[in-house]
Order: C-alpha cells, then sequence, then structure tokens
C-alpha cells in the first residue's frame, strides 16, 4: 500500500472513530447542556477528517481539487457552531435545568 492509501485510511478510520464517539455521548450523558457537546464537537471534528480524506484521495486521483468537497468542510465547520449556539440560548430560554453531577450541586431542582 501506498503512503496515500495509509493517509486516506487512517483519516476515514479516526473520522469514523469520533463519529461513533460524538453519537455515544449524544446518547449517554446526563442533560441536554452536556449532551449537546457530543456533536458539535466531536462527531464535527470526525465528520471533517472523512471529508478531509475524501478531499486527499480524490485530489491525488484526478488531480484537481473539487470544489464541492470544500464547500462540504466550510458548511460543516460553520453550521454546527451556530446551531450548538442557537440551541443552547433556546434551551436557556427555557430553563432547562442540568444535572446535579454536571451544574455541581446537590439538589438539581435547585
Amino acid at each position: 500500500m501506498s503512503w496515500l492509501e495509509w493517509l486516506v485510511a487512517l483519516l476515514a478510520v479516526a473520522g469514523s472513530l469520533f463519529v461513533l464517539l460524538g453519537s455515544v455521548a449524544l446518547v449517554k450523558l446526563p442533560d441536554f447542556y452536556t449532551r449537546l457537546h457530543g456533536p458539535t464537537k466531536a462527531t464535527t471534528l470526525g465528520l471533517g477528517a472523512l471529508v478531509l480524506a475524501s478531499i486527499v484521495y480524490f485530489n491525488f486521483v484526478t488531480g484537481e481539487l473539487s470544489l464541492q468537497q470544500l464547500l462540504i468542510a466550510l458548511f460543516l465547520f460553520i453550521t454546527a457552531p451556530i446551531t450548538a449556539h442557537m440551541l443552547v440560548k433556546a434551551a436557556l430560554h427555557l430553563k432547562l435545568k442540568t444535572s446535579a453531577h454536571t451544574s455541581g450541586k446537590q439538589n438539581a431542582d435547585l
């Protein structure tokens, strides 16, 4: 295998692991605020690595840079933080409570 195949494989596996980690965090974390970190942090990084693997592979195979793949990466890194910010603002407006474990309080009703 060439170094290009190793690089693409490494990026694809790392991206897949980050997407898996973000998905597990979405299910396992205790409250809304902590659950939001899974999709916005790990999953964004994972999808970025997968898109980067695609860009690297097709750039060397075809010899030209694909505008569509660059736009996917750009929109991914712009929209994920904006969406997370809007969701947190809505949660704060609705006064969603945090769990006692994440807020440091002994009682979640405080």
